[in-house]
This record gives C-alpha cells, structure tokens and sequence, in this order.
C-alpha cells in the first residue's frame, strides 16, 4: 500500500510514523509513505500556498495552483491501479472502520491535507473522495491524515503479530465494541478498594471464556 500526503507541514509526521507499528509496516516494505510538500510547486519567490478569497471573508484559503501542480507532477511518475485522492475536510462523509477496510483494499491513496479556512472549492475537480473524522474543526488535515493512515496499516496482511487480531479488536465486528480485557495483576487496590480480575478469565475454561466474552460485547 501506496500512501502519499499532500501537506504544507511534512515535518509534523516524522515522531508519529517512525513509531510503533507504522515503523515496522514501512520497514518491511508493507507500506509506503511520501511526504509531497505543497510549497514545492509554488509559483512565486515566497512560496506562497495561501490567499484572500473572493468576495471577501475571513482568513485565507489554500490555492488551487500549487496542489493541482504537485498532484500533477506526482501523478505523472507513479500511476497504479486501484488508487484513490482524497481531501480531507469536515465537508466529508465520517470515517469510520467499515470505510478503513474499504480503503485497505486499494493499492494507493492520496490525501490532501488541507489548512487555514479551507481550500478553492475548484479542489473538488482533483479528487475522488472527501473524508471527516469528526464534527469538529481541526487547524489542518495532517491529524486526520495521520488516523485515517494508522486505521488502514492495522487492517494490511502481515502488519499484526497475529493475523486474526485485527479482526476482534473494537469496532471491527460490524455493530459491537469490544468486551471488557484484563492484565496483570490480578488484584489491584483502588481508593482502599480491591479491584479484581473476573474470576472466568483465571480459569483456564476456553469455551466458559469465550462465552463471557461473547455476552460482554456490546452493541451499539
């Protein structure tokens, strides 16, 4: 899997993606990430990504010119089938893990990471898609970006230890969310009071557990 985002902050993913389990996905070669800096396609001195809109308004909005030059130039050197462009923006359809397995599916995806009070409407004549990860507002699109990013990796052959643990993990049964999980030690002491580990887990009965945990699953 193929993932290139399109940003003006490049830098801001350096901690989060050379950490954990997106680390080791692009290590084994599971997972590819470019970063394609938006102020590299700018056409003046100052490399201007930004201005006023028309009409008038408040803040500044992100210039088409420089994105349709950086998707343009990308695009021209990495063609593959089964890809996708997305923006980000809280104009979006939510995300959400049906959407993730959906997306880990294809070869490569393109996310448009937008910043200030949005970009040029025109945008939507680049892209296949928009994607939110919430009703709330963001300074930019790097954090949805860096989400959408971790969710998709999780789902990829080979990027678990285990291949069925993705499978039982919240959310990822249609409906349900995940029973209640318990580790060491097995009595622990809250506020003067015990709090103990539910005495079924400590039994060693496979199908008694898997019952419990069927029956702790909850619907949603």
């Amino acid at each position: 899997m193929i993932f290139n985002i399109l940003t003006i902050f490049p830098q801001i993913f350096n901690s989060y993606f050379n950490e954990s389990i997106i680390k080791r996905a692009q290590k084994e070669k599971i997972i590819e990430i470019n970063f394609l800096n938006i102020r590299d396609c700018t056409i003046d001195k100052h490399k201007t990504v930004d201005d006023t809109p028309y009409g008038g308004g408040i803040g500044m909005l992100m210039k088409i010119e420089p994105i349709y030059q950086t998707l343009k130039n990308f695009k021209l050197k990495h063609k593959t089938p089964k890809q996708k462009i997305i923006l980000l923006t809280p104009k979006g359809k939510k995300f959400n893990q049906r959407m993730a397995e959906r997306l880990s599916q294809l070869n490569q995806i393109t996310f448009i990471c937008g910043r200030y009070e949005g970009i040029d409407e025109r945008v939507n004549k680049l892209i296949d898609e928009k994607i939110s990860i919430g009703d709330y507002i963001l300074t930019g699109g790097e954090i949805p970006a860096m989400a959408i990013v971790d969710a998709i990796t999780r789902l990829l052959p080979g990027v678990l230890g285990k291949d069925e643990s993705s499978k039982v993990e919240t959310f990822s049964k249609e409906g349900f969310l995940e029973y209640p999980q318990y580790t060491r030690p097995e009595i622990f002491e809250i506020n003067g009071k015990k709090a103990r580990v539910p005495k079924i887990l400590l039994s060693g009965n496979h199908k008694k557990i898997q019952e419990w945990q069927e029956k702790k699953t909850i619907k949603i």
